[in-house]
């Protein structure tokens, strides 16, 4: 269960009320119109789940997933979450990067006999994606046709769709109307992490239950956080959250893909408008990153995230140490407890510098939680967007770059 213990303060007037609800009127058209997909994925992907059950792969211990942004953040930040409740999961290996040193390293832990590979990506022509699959196809020899420990997760009728077809390797379709980077509960997320062992049924029960709630009008603080994003665009241009537990890191990285891409746009009168992501990690960035929101310009809001219960019961033992002893006042507590009061502290000390902030708790690790938290920020970034009035699921900054590069690299 996820709880939001305090929300952006701000008075809703009748013209911020009818913004509100406006946006949310956007966004269940999208669902209902079938325009956007993400929001029927948490039933739609229960098939998905029935056909990674159905694979053969008894003998797997490895899954390697090759897949960039969308196509690698979302898979990463259920793992680290899960992980912990979830022991029996298979080693996850990623490829997401060019780095060539990063690329020989991860190579160096692939076991071929007991891998098996996830080619990932919406388009089916990601150049980091495909470049490395060439590099894992060359150093293992891996048998392309009838391979059964290959598959390919895209577009219907994509490149890859066609590489896979051509060689009757076993592909997971993206439904269209999904972006990659809300595509982490379809066959993208869903797939390779009910082959790892994970129980991804529960991850899409949670966001459904999640979503249900929210347009049965019973997620009303969701509307006002996306309205206060909204209406302070100008002056607090950063979000920064801020996750208490080292699981929640990927989670961060997710969300800055997922917020900036979609929200960092022009809009319809040609103003570039948007919110800039930041995500820490506490309580490490209590000692780096919290001195300038602090005392730094008053540009930013904090999102505080944490876990009430972690399910360890690692206390700090009872031992004095000579010249250090002013900290035996901890001696005994549980970690559990530290780490939560320094996030309560802290978000304290902003609150008191004059910082909008807002919390949200879960209340364990969980499948349910992770579904939950994926939706959540998804429905967020679709409000803020519906207010903001741009395309959110479109990224043509992005492209830019990639013709420059196609261009560089002699693709002329």
């Amino acid at each position: 269960m996820l709880s939001f213990n305090k929300e952006f303060g701000f008075d809703v007037t009748p013209k911020l009320q009818e913004i509100m609800q406006d946006a949310k009127s956007k966004i269940k058209d999208e669902m209902d119109s079938g325009k956007i997909g993400y929001y029927k994925l948490p039933k739609d992907s229960l098939t998905m789940v029935e056909e990674a059950k159905k694979l053969q792969l008894d003998n797997i211990k490895q899954v390697v997933i090759i897949g960039i942004g969308g196509s690698s953040l979302g898979i990463k930040a259920i793992d680290s979450i899960l992980r912990p409740i979830t022991p029996e999961a298979k080693e996850i290996l990623f490829f997401e990067n060019s780095d060539p040193i990063t690329i020989s390293s991860t190579i160096n832990k692939i076991k071929k006999d007991e891998a098996c590979f996830f080619l990932i990506s919406k388009s089916g022509s990601t150049i980091e994606t495909t470049s490395i699959f060439k590099t894992l196809v060359e150093r293992f020899d891996l048998k392309l046709d009838n391979a059964k420990n290959i598959f390919a997760i895209t577009d219907n009728g994509s490149s890859l769709s066609e590489f896979a077809t051509s060689h009757n390797i076993t592909q997971f379709n993206i439904p269209h109307n999904v972006g990659g980077r809300f595509s982490v509960l379809s066959a993208v997320g869903v797939v390779p992490l009910q082959v790892a062992g994970y129980d991804m049924a529960s991850v899409l029960t949670g966001a459904d239950e999640f979503l249900n709630s929210f347009f049965n009008g019973n997620e009303e603080h969701l509307l006002r956080k996306a309205c206060f994003v909204y209406e302070n665009s100008k002056k607090l241009s950063i979000n920064v959250v801020f996750s208490y537990s080292d699981c929640l890191e990927n989670l961060t990285k997710w969300y800055v893909q997922l917020w900036g891409e979609s929200l960092g746009k022009i809009d319809k009168d040609g103003q570039s408008v948007g919110v800039t992501p930041i995500g820490i990690i506490g309580a490490v960035d209590q000692h780096s990153f919290l001195q300038l929101v602090i005392e730094g310009p008053k540009d930013k809001t904090m999102t505080f995230i944490n876990i009430e219960d972690f399910g360890n019961d690692l206390a700090v033992p009872d031992v004095t140490l000579k010249h250090i002893e002013k900290t035996n006042f901890i001696n005994g507590q549980s970690f559990n407890t530290l780490i939560n009061e320094q996030c309560k502290a802290t978000m304290q000390s902003v609150v008191d510098s004059g910082v909008e902030a807002d919390s949200i708790t879960l209340d364990k690790i969980s499948e349910k939680n992770v579904g939950a938290m994926m939706i959540y920020y998804e429905l967020l970034t679709s409000l803020v967007g519906a207010m903001l009035d741009v395309n959110t699921y479109d990224q043509p900054g992005v492209e830019l770059g990639k013709i420059i590069l196609y261009k560089n690299l002699g693709n002329n």
